[in-house]
């Protein structure tokens, strides 16, 4: 895998189709086995989980392709954002979910957070730049 420095997309292609596989598995899971092993709230919070899993797997796959086209380090901070984003808000949740660990919910904001902070270093990333 390439490092933070990768001026190309490829990481963040890489992760996102990684990051996407495992939101799927992660919503299936959580329809299939842990209905009926936890409370119906404790499902929401998985699925809030899954839900934003999947939507910023899809952001990383746009972050490296936006990476092809105007790379820069806004567009690259972005990526590892996104994927900040995920491991500390969909990660926390699974985890809060898993292990009945209210205290992880402290984690969460943090990951959305670091989701907000991506879309605007991709915006500012892309913004008035000429294609390259």
């Amino acid at each position: 895998m390439a490092s933070p420095q990768d001026p190309t997309g490829r990481p963040f292609l890489v992760l996102g189709a990684v990051s996407g596989a495992l939101a799927v598995a992660a919503g299936a899971f959580g329809a299939h086995a842990l209905e009926g092993a936890v409370p119906p709230e404790r499902l929401v919070t998985w699925g809030t989980a899954a839900h934003y899993g999947l939507a910023h797997a899809l952001a990383l796959l746009l972050a490296g392709l936006v990476a092809e086209r105007w790379p820069g380090r806004l567009v690259r901070a972005a990526g590892w954002l996104f994927l900040a984003g995920l491991v500390l808000f969909s990660g926390s949740l699974y985890a809060l979910v898993l292990l009945d660990a209210p205290a992880l919910g402290r984690v969460t904001p943090l990951g959305g957070l670091a989701f907000i902070v991506g879309w605007g270093c991709l915006a500012a990333g892309v913004g008035g730049r000429k294609r390259v």
